[in-house]
């Protein structure tokens, strides 16, 4: 471990490559990769592809370290894999029951597990399920595990080749709810982060005409429709989709207490909406999003509380008290542990601290 952090170190510095550059593809912090680095910490392999695709970027040292992806990545994901068939023939996996079972347990725990031990497993079972892609049954569970996969990836324009594959995978699989629910979800996740928004129109749009009947991926095209709104300065717009957003979601709404990325109960449509009025500038109604949000979350989902925190700080910042909510956001941010943090995250802290950098540059009076 301590050679391997040695090398990374050795390769990073050579290139020219700053520990911030690296941190910013992956989920973990510049401290923690300066930890791993000095031996201290585990060099992972996600942490390993980090550093490849940051140094892979430029010429010097390219061939090293993508020898040391090859050599540390390579061997662990073919075992992983090697392991997961076997396991999964000698057990006989492959009925529809078991597999819908088993993506819905991803969605579950993408609720709570980090970003990178969750896309390890899911990526084996990925590659078996390949293999049973034989009834549209299959291929909705094949969909609905593809979006999560894309969510575990470190940025929008990686996720979204993964959400095209699984509007692809949905369409084979003639389940209306599946195709209206995957383009949903895939709009929402970028929307919500305030990234690739003509992509998330895009998806919102094709839920949207697919059906018109009350359904969860319906309220996350109508949600995410109402964010690419407010990245576009169209409040009208945005409060226009929020009210009927709210207005299906009170007809299908999930349970208080479902917790997975497939449900969306109050609290959830309450993150939605908390971001939605904190990128509006709106603190009244965002304020009472929030309230919402922490008053029914339930407990155990520490990365969901900080989107709230996360909220609250851009709120301020929005408001008018840049250097306040900047930092009240980096407070939150560093209040949860790396290994919990998302690139969702990420994103909001930055857009934070953008409307802080963007609301203190001069005007010009010419203009």
């Amino acid at each position: 471990m301590d050679d391997l952090g040695a090398q990374l170190r050795q390769a990073r510095t050579e290139a020219g490559v700053t520990l911030a550059s690296v941190a910013a593809r992956s989920c973990y912090s510049a401290s923690h990769l300066s930890n791993v680095e000095a031996g201290r910490r585990a060099a992972t392999p996600d942490i390993v592809l980090a550093y490849a695709r940051a140094l892979g970027e430029v010429d010097v040292n390219r061939r090293q370290v993508l020898g040391l992806a090859a050599g540390v990545v390579g061997p662990v994901v073919a075992g992983e894999l090697i392991r997961a068939g076997f396991t999964a023939a000698l057990d006989g996996r492959g009925a529809e029951e078991d597999w819908r079972e088993r993506v819905d347990q991803y969605g579950r725990d993408y609720m709570a597990v980090g970003a990178a031990v969750l896309q390890a497993r899911l990526a084996s079972d990925l590659v078996i399920l390949q293999q049973h892609l034989d009834t549209p049954h299959m291929w909705s569970h094949a969909a609905r595990a593809l979006v999560t996969y894309g969510k575990t990836t470190p940025n929008p324009a990686e996720a979204i080749r993964w959400y095209d594959l699984a509007a692809t995978a949905a369409d084979r699989s003639d389940d209306l709810g599946v195709r209206v629910w995957v383009r949903g979800r895939a709009a929402i996740a970028l929307a919500y982060e305030g990234a690739a928004l003509p992509t998330a129109r895009r998806y919102a749009d094709q839920a949207l005409a697919l059906s018109d009947r009350p359904s969860l991926g319906r309220v996350q095209a109508l949600m995410a429709g109402a964010h690419v709104a407010a990245g576009r300065d169209d409040q009208a717009g945005a409060i226009a989709l929020d009210t009927e957003a709210r207005r299906v979601f009170d007809h299908v709404a999930s349970p208080d207490g479902e917790i997975s990325d497939t449900a969306v109960p109050p609290w959830r449509m309450a993150t939605f909406r908390s971001m939605l009025y904190a990128r509006l500038g709106m603190p009244e109604p965002g304020s009472e999003a929030q309230e919402e949000a922490d008053r029914t979350r339930p407990t155990g989902l520490p990365r969901f509380a900080t989107h709230i925190e996360l909220h609250r700080g851009l709120t301020m910042a929005k408001a008018g008290d840049k250097a306040g909510g900047v930092m009240y956001a980096r407070r939150a941010w560093d209040a949860l542990p790396a290994e919990r943090r998302s690139q969702s995250l990420a994103l909001m802290l930055r857009e934070a601290e953008l409307t802080a950098a963007e609301s203190t540059q001069p005007t010009d009076v010419g203009a």
